[in-house]
């Protein structure tokens, strides 16, 4: 029951840890490598600009997984 238990907890770390990187990696893109503020062109309903900040956080979550695991 113990291992069960340790497992779960290690699992619910790596996945915060994942989390906090992922909004990391997000802030990182959006004010050091783009002149494009994200938050207002999504405030605007560019779809356009929400694919590619999915594609973003798709390539970046995939990286995340790999080094985790």
């Amino acid at each position: 029951m113990t291992g069960i238990l340790n497992n779960i907890v290690v699992s619910i770390i790596f996945g915060l840890i994942g989390i906090i990187l992922l909004i990391f990696g997000y802030c990182f893109f959006d004010k050091v490598l783009t002149k494009i503020d994200f938050n207002q062109e999504l405030k605007e309903k560019n779809v356009a600009v929400a694919i590619v900040i999915a594609g973003f956080m798709i390539s970046i979550g995939i990286i995340i997984s790999g080094v985790v695991s």
